[in-house]
């Protein structure tokens, strides 16, 4: 069974960066579709940022867009989510997911259908304060 576990999270002022790691226990990135979503105070979970680890290729919400940046690093087996110019508006639950593992090697999601992102980690607390 796979499980990610997430870490990085933290309180920042506003201006500041942080850089949010996710790793999957039981199974390794390759191929795989890995993405972060976030759930603001009193808002509907969004999709923030995904990567498809067999190009590296990431894509973003308009809402981080040019702030947040996706990574992969295949020989340490984690994804990363780097987010600067972090503002009060960026404060939230940051969750890593992997898409189903029909999708692995063929492709990736979109970002709003979290629906076909079939694990998740538990979460790691972003708040920004300023």
């Amino acid at each position: 069974e796979v499980h990610l576990v997430e870490s990085g999270g933290g309180s920042v002022q506003a201006g500041g960066s942080l850089t949010l790691s996710c790793v999957p226990s039981g199974d390794t990135i390759s191929g795989n579709c890995m993405a972060w979503f976030r759930q603001r105070p009193g808002m509907q979970r969004e999709g923030v940022a995904r990567i498809w680890t067999l190009t590296g290729y990431p894509r973003y919400a308009d809402s981080v867009k040019g702030r947040f940046t996706a990574s992969q690093d295949a020989a340490k087996n984690t994804v990363y989510l780097h987010m600067s110019s972090l503002q009060p508006d960026d404060t939230a639950m940051y969750y890593c997911a992997v898409a189903r593992s029909q999708m692995r090697w063929v492709g990736c999601p979109h970002l709003e259908a979290a629906y076909d992102f079939e694990v998740w980690g538990q979460g790691t607390q972003v708040t920004v304060f300023g």
